[in-house]
This record gives C-alpha cells, structure tokens and sequence, in this order.
C-alpha cells in the first residue's frame, strides 16, 4: 500500500511535500480549484525543484480551466523539472465549477480532452475543435528539448460513475475513488472491477486510489473536538454544500442519510439567505474543503464528521487502511489542509504502521 498527500493548493506547498517525502509518503497531489488556492501547476513546478523522489499529480485537473494544448505543454514542461515523476489526475469537475455556479463538465468532453492532450506527447499531430473550429495541433519544437514528452506520465481519472469507470478502464487508467468509508469504497471497487473486466482487462490489474479526509485522533478525543473540526470539519461540509446545490442551483441530489436529513434541511434553509441573490454558490463554497466557517458551525456534528470523514485513533485507522490494501487499494491519499500542515506528521504515523 502506498500513501499520499492531497493538497488545496498553496504556492509554496513545497514544503509540505518536501516533509510528506521525508516522511516516505509515495505521492502528492493537487487540487486544481482556481477560485479557492493556487494555481496547481506553479505549486508542483516549485515542488518539482525541491523533492527527488516523490510523485507530483493533479488531483484533479478540470478540463475547463485551460485547453488540452496548455495542459499537455504544462505537465511536459513538468516532467522536465521532475522526470517521470508527474501523474495526470482529471475529473468532469466538482469543487472547481461548483465555486462559479457551474455543472460538471460533458463525459465526452473530458474523453476528447484526455485525447488530445496524450497524443500531443506521443508527438503526433491532433485534429481538435479550437475556437469553434477543428484545426490540427502538434509540438512544433521538441528537438529543443524545452519539454520532456519521453518519461511516461501516467492517466488516473476520479469516477464516480457507471460510464466514468468504463472510460477509465477503456484507457486502462489509474482510478481515484473519494473512500468516504471502507465499506463504500471496497462496494466501489468491485464495480470499478466489473467494468475493468467489461473493457477486456484483468480485473486485479485495477489500479485503485481511495481518496480520505479526516483527523488522527488521541485516544478519548471527540470527533468534533476543535482540532478535529479543523481538519476533518471541511470534509464532512462537503454534504451539506452539496444539499444546497441542489435546492438552490438545480444540481443532482447527494442523498444524505435520514440521520442528517434536520441539518441539511437547516442548512438548506441557512444557504437561502446567502447573497447575491441567484449566486448561493459564492458563499456555499466559501471554504470548502479548506475551512470551516463560523456560519457552518451549528450544523456540524460529531455523528457527521465520522461518516463522512476518516476521523478515528490511529489503530482503528491502521486496521481501515489494512482493510481497503487487503481488498486491492493500491493507494491511498489523505487530505491535509491550510493550517493544519502538522497534520502529516499524524498520517505519517499510519503510513509507517505499513512499512
């Protein structure tokens, strides 16, 4: 099993990756939630300078935030500071969108995306809609050796969905799953087995990443203790925000558990009162998975943040990291937040409990 960092993006992030690799954490990955933190791609350049060995990926690029072409020269220009170091982490979108009122971006769309930009360094010449037109595109200067297209960077892609897994096990890529729990994410990657299968592949070639947030408790801490609030307390409002989105934006019902349902409805009622009126949104995700606000507090609760967060003592997360490694994890990725960098060391704690 290996382990690794998920980061809102700061743009000296370095030196939390730099501990992260100290501590024998295997990968980092970046947030690419532009109204939020830093742009990902200047935080994994300076990354890339001051690590060795640890992997740096997007977690997880967002087709809109800039065309396949800009996205293709950056991860190569990338993987010149850090030669097959650089993963390329993408997903229809969530946070990043969700913070300017906007859905997730088409499947299609995210499949002809990936397409161009892998193409782009395989060196060939692409036909691509720009600007309404499809025009063909390429590398003009590789010979310079500005970029480096040769060391391999490999495909991972957060999927949710039925037809998400099956374009990803149609590319044999890499899968990102957000493990609210080990019973969900062991459910999920035996559907994410079925459609590996589906597309032709062996089943136990998956190569699974389950996605966590949370906090390592002392023995006798609460669950909403303020320093838990801190660190899992973002995660866990992720729900509520969602239950807003959907009452006031249209989008998709999360489906919360009966047991929260008072509190979303709270909330819900709360987010109603948010201004601009017909832009929720603004102060929706104001914070999201990097804080929690004084407003969001009543709605919080210990009995919430341990079902939706990986907010426990160390052995029993030790046994629940054991758990997804025995059903085919090969990863997993836990969130570390502004403020709250120490909180590496306490999850470098699990890793080593793992070798």
């Amino acid at each position: 099993m290996k382990f690794g960092i998920a980061i809102p993006t700061d743009a000296d992030s370095w030196r939390l990756v730099r501990r992260a690799e100290e501590l024998g954490f295997h990968h980092a990955w970046f947030y690419d939630t532009q109204m939020l933190s830093a742009d990902c791609f200047v935080a994994m350049a300076a990354c890339a300078m001051k690590t060795t060995r640890i992997r740096l990926g997007t977690g997880v690029l967002i087709p809109s935030n800039r065309i396949a072409a800009v996205a293709a020269n950056a991860f190569a220009s990338l993987n010149k500071l850090a030669p097959g170091r650089i993963d390329f982490g993408i997903s229809t979108g969530f946070t990043g969108r969700r913070a300017m009122g906007l859905g997730a971006v088409k499947l299609a769309d995210m499949a002809e995306y990936i397409r161009v930009v892998q193409a782009l360094w395989r060196g060939e010449t692409v036909a691509t809609e720009v600007e309404g037109k499809v025009r063909p595109i390429a590398f003009l200067n590789p010979d310079l050796g500005l970029i480096n297209t040769t060391d391999p960077m490999p495909l991972y892609i957060a999927a949710s969905g039925p037809r998400a897994r099956a374009l990803t096990a149609r590319l044999g890529a890499g899968w990102i799953d957000g493990a609210a729990s080990v019973e969900r994410a062991i459910a999920a990657l035996a559907t994410m087995r079925t459609a590996w299968a589906a597309a032709g592949r062996a089943e136990e070639d998956v190569n699974a990443v389950a996605w966590a947030g949370g906090a390592v408790l002392a023995d006798g801490e609460p669950a909403d203790s303020p320093r838990a609030i801190a660190q899992a307390g973002p995660r866990t409002m992720t729900l509520l925000h969602r239950a807003a989105d959907a009452a006031l934006g249209g989008y998709p019902d999360p489906g919360l558990p009966p047991m929260f349902a008072e509190a979303a409805a709270g909330y819900v009622a709360h987010a109603r009162t948010f201004r601009p009126e017909g832009a929720h949104y603004l102060q929706n995700h104001r914070g999201h998975l990097m804080f929690v606000r004084p407003d969001e507090r009543p709605f919080l609760t210990a009995e919430m943040i341990r079902h939706a967060t990986w907010t426990a003592t160390l052995p029993e997360l030790i046994a629940r990291v054991g758990a997804l490694r025995d059903a085919g994890f090969r990863q997993i990725v836990f969130s570390i937040l502004p403020g709250q960098e120490h909180a590496v060391e306490d999850w470098g704690r699990v890793g080593a409990a793992f070798g």
